[in-house]
């Protein structure tokens, strides 16, 4: 599109990365498309727990806005979103399946979907227990932006009825996200929010190899681990690290590593903005092994693990010229394909296809 478009988007967060990897993701994109020319605006609603770890107040790329109620986002910028040139909604917004209703008959311009959480959403829209996006909501978008590519961009098509599915990976900021000379104090560490179905493999993957290796030195960052949990003596735990301090968390590590939700690596193609992330700042990965990992790092750029003793090998065999030289293909990948610039042209250019129609149940009938 060559024409300064209005955009606004309705998402969990921007103003907060406080347990949750959504915020990271809008900025990137969202100050690309404003570094384009764009008109950018983003309704959050105003929720105590956001509110409390809010870690951007007020950005410059995009103005930011509060909500409290449905009826209130209706009321207060109904015409932002009547006359916007595109409406983007994103995944697990509070009460998500009562904006889309609203908004659905409201929108003139574009009316798009951004699925951060793909394999998650379509088990809950399968259950009939997603509070943020029903079924019969998909065909209303014209279209389906996925952090999940490869074959489940077919079924979004075939098993749920959108009109369009396209892939929108997370992406980096090389801006905020570069080698920094900082001095090697972990030689593993991990970033990540808690999960109950990533606990086991940071257990395998780097509790195990930190209790077998006691010589050397771990990491672990993010929010929301039990208390009970028992780490061992030689793993450091920081309970919350705001973006601006990433790049130098990940420039600290010997190697980092990336674990996967298990609905994401059912699904496959679901690269985290924590993989890029550290690939941007030259840092080596170890990471869990999913379909498509291959599609964006090949096996030179990084190096995969099923079990500690895989880790204990890298850790101890691998030579810092190949540690290195493994590094540096992997951020060469990502500056070159993975960036918010790059993401932000690839929304534009969806965006300037040809919309196509929603499918009525003449057309079904006809084509039988």
């Amino acid at each position: 599109m060559t024409k300064p478009l209005d955009i606004v988007f309705l998402g969990l967060s921007l103003s907060s990365s406080w347990g949750n990897g959504h915020a990271t993701t809008f900025r990137g994109l969202l100050r690309a498309l404003n570094k384009l020319g764009h008109r950018v605006t983003f309704l959050e609603r105003d929720v105590p727990w956001y509110a409390r770890h809010r870690d951007l107040r007020d950005p410059d790329f995009c103005d930011l806005r509060y909500y409290e109620t449905v009826g209130e986002l209706r009321r207060n910028h109904e015409r932002d979103l009547r006359l916007a040139d595109v409406v983007v909604i994103g995944s697990f917004v509070p009460e998500g399946k009562a904006i889309i209703d609203d908004l659905a008959s409201l929108c003139t311009g574009q009316f798009c979907f951004y699925d951060i959480d793909t394999p998650v959403t379509l088990a809950r829209v399968a259950e009939d227990s997603c509070d943020y996006l029903a079924r019969r909501q998909i065909p209303y978008f014209d279209v389906y932006f996925s952090f999940t590519g490869g074959p489940t961009l077919e079924r979004l098509k075939l098993e749920f009825g959108a009109r369009r599915a396209e892939p929108l990976y997370c992406s980096v900021d090389p801006e905020r996200h570069h080698r920094i000379g900082s001095k090697i104090e972990w030689d593993l560490g991990y970033l990540g929010t808690y999960s109950t179905d990533r606990q086991p493999m940071l257990e395998a993957l780097l509790v195990e190899p930190a209790r077998r290796l006691p010589q050397r030195k771990f990491v672990v960052a993010g929010s929301q681990y039990p208390s009970e949990i028992a780490w061992p003596s030689n793993v450091e735990r920081i309970e919350h690290l705001p973006p601006a301090d990433h790049a130098a968390f990940y420039s600290k590590q010997r190697y980092t590593l990336n674990l996967t939700r298990t609905s994401m690596i059912a699904a496959g193609w679901s690269p985290s903005v924590r993989l890029f992330e550290a690939a941007a700042c030259r840092t080596p990965i170890i990471s869990d092994r999913w379909p498509g990992l291959e599609n964006f790092f090949p096996a030179s750029a990084i190096r995969t693990a099923a079990s500690a003793e895989d880790v204990t090998e890298i850790l101890l065999g691998q030579s810092d010229r190949a540690r290195l030289n493994m590094a540096r293909q992997a951020c060469s990948l990502v500056l070159g394909g993975h960036t918010g610039d790059a993401r932000a042209r690839e929304f534009t250019s969806v965006l300037a296809q040809p919309r196509v129609r929603p499918l009525l149940a003449v057309d079904v009938e006809s084509a039988a």
